[in-house]
Parts: C-alpha cells; structure tokens; sequence
C-alpha cells in the first residue's frame, strides 16, 4: 500500500485538538484534572498545539493502578493532556490505518467489538467442528518498541507524526516491560491501536498465507475453526513459527474443543446454537449489586453513582441467553434508604 503522508498538520490543528479534549473528556468531565484543564481550555489547546508545533511536546508520568477481574491488570493512565494528544493522533491516523485491517479484527474499532466477534464466531461454530483458541503470552509487556516503529513506517511517512509516535512509544513506564526496549501500557488509547497493528501483519499472513477461512482475532486472542484438528495443529505451527520471527512474541499452549461442547468466549460460554454469561461474570456482577444497595441505603451513594456502569452491564448481558438471569438479580435487590 501506499504510506499515509501530511497527517500532522490534521494532528496539531485548533479544531481537532479541541475535538480531542471532547472525547478525552468524554465520562470524566467531573475529575478535578479535568475541571482544571476545562477551566483555562483555550489557553491549555493553545500550549498543546504550540508544544506540539515546536516539538517541545513530551508526555507527563503516568498513574499506576491495579484493576481485579478474572486476574489483576495493571494499568498506566496517562494525565489528561497526554490524553487529549492521543486522541488528536488517532483523529488522524486511525481512519485511513483501520483500512489496512482485515475484516474480523474486532477489537477498538468502529461497528466491531465483543458482541460482533461473538456473532462471527457463533455463525462460523454452526459450520465447523472444531474451534482453536489461542493467546499471547504478556502482550503489552513484550511488543518491541523497534519492531512497532518500524510497523508504523511502513505505513506512515510524515516524520513529525513519527517523532510524536515515538515518543509515546518510548514514555512507556519501565515497570510495564518484560525487558528494555519493550513494553506499552494498557491504559492508552494509542495503545490499542498499536496492539491491532502491531498484529496486522500476522492476520493477513493467517488469512491470505494460511488461507484459513475462519480466522478472528480481539487484542491478543485468535480463534480459528475448522472440520480437521490436524489442520487445526498445522497452523499452530505455523503461527508460533512466524510470531517468533516477526514479532519476538510466544503463545500460550493452544486450546483445541468441539465447537458442540461450548467455549468461554469474551465474557460467555458460547455454543453453536446459543450463549450464556459466564458464572464468574454473573457472580461477580451480583456481588457489585448488592454492595450498591448497602451503600445507597446508608446514604453513601447516588443512583447516578452506578448507573452507567449498571446500564453497560445489562447490555452486555442481553447479548446472551440471560432473562432468566437478569430477572433474579433485579428482582431479588432492593434500594431503598434507610430511616
């Protein structure tokens, strides 16, 4: 393909970082650093967009935190400004980059995401009888800041935006790395961006190479199908051979099933003809719930606190076959305040 030029001037306009504040903002409008950023706007874009022109633009510490679902993440958040850059990068590089992707990459990008990968998955499960499912050992950590620069050149050619990627990629906390010269924080809306591409290469080389028909990939997780497990082993071959060449990456042991028996699948235990929540999502959920009502009881909390949360939950849950679910969660929890 032809590499993307004159993306920086896209990146350092006044409109577009103003349209990146918006979205960084976007659920956080009531953090203090946010406020603070909020309250002198204009004057804030203007240094950024002078910082960034000049080249005396450099990224700030990051927060470091824990998250606990399933297995402890860290995450790295970056302070607002530095958010507001990624946003402004991504205007402007994703939508011509997201072109290059292959149709059944699904994650952080527009009209994909969980639900769809899990419909694709179930439509190919009604075809196929076996399913293998394969993941990265310590993606983030172990993506080579080389190896991603050099993906990055052989799409984009404008050197301003390279030198700004660069720097991002090189910001990247020491503690989040297997070893120096690796490693990009979770927390990042470049990040995800980089973790798609970085990967790019192995997508087209499974579909167009491999010539596996049903392929599909979220963040770190591939999935492939067939009606042969010998087929099925080939390809683990050929794919472990070609992430240690390319990518200086190694796989989990693969997990190879019938498609009839039900895999867990981004959040659901998924079969041909039907899919539920997996327990630990449910039990989970359920514990959350009637803490929020303890607390709303007590005073301690608003609706508002929990509802948008609450809300993606449900949707995420009406995905499966969860009525039955949903009824006895919400039926059995009560919020009302105490006397």
């Amino acid at each position: 393909m032809k590499r993307i030029g004159n993306t920086w001037p896209a990146i350092t306009d006044f409109a577009n970082l103003h349209a990146a504040y918006r979205l960084a903002r976007r659920g956080k409008s009531g953090r203090e650093e946010v406020a603070r950023f909020a309250f002198q706007l204009e004057r804030h874009l203007l240094r950024l967009q002078w910082e960034l022109q000049q080249g005396g633009y450099h990224p700030g510490d990051y927060r470091l935190f824990t998250l606990y679902e399933r297995k402890p993440r860290r995450i790295a958040a970056a302070p607002f400004r530095d958010r507001v850059v990624h946003h402004a990068v991504m205007r402007a590089i994703e939508p011509p980059l997201d072109r290059c992707f292959i149709h059944d990459s699904y994650a952080c990008r527009k009209g994909k995401g969980v639900h769809a990968a899990v419909d694709r998955y179930q439509n190919w499960a009604q075809r196929y009888a076996y399913v293998m499912q394969l993941d990265i050992k310590a993606y983030f950590p172990s993506i080579d800041h080389a190896i991603l620069k050099r993906t990055l050149r052989h799409y984009l050619k404008d050197a301003h935006t390279l030198t700004l990627l660069d720097r991002i990629i090189d910001h990247s906390p020491e503690d989040e790395r297997t070893e120096p010269g690796c490693g990009i924080p979770i927390g990042n809306l470049t990040s995800q961006f980089f973790a798609n591409l970085y990967l790019n290469r192995l997508d087209h080389c499974i579909k167009q190479q491999l010539g596996v028909n049903a392929y599909l990939r979220y963040v770190d997780d591939l999935v492939l199908l067939a009606n042969d497990k010998r087929q099925l082993w080939g390809w683990h071959a050929a794919i472990v051979d070609s992430l240690r060449q390319h990518e200086g990456l190694e796989l989990h042991d693969p997990l190879i099933t019938p498609v009839r028996l039900g895999i867990d699948l981004f959040g659901y235990r998924v079969w041909p003809d039907k899919r539920r929540l997996r327990n630990d999502n449910g039990h989970r959920f359920a514990r959350k719930h009637r803490r929020r009502a303890r607390l709303y009881a007590e005073g301690r909390c608003e609706l508002a606190d929990f509802q948008p949360s609450m809300q993606a939950w449900i949707g995420h849950a009406r995905h499966g076959d969860t009525e039955g679910l949903r009824t006895a969660l919400f039926s059995g929890t009560v919020f009302s305040r105490g006397n």
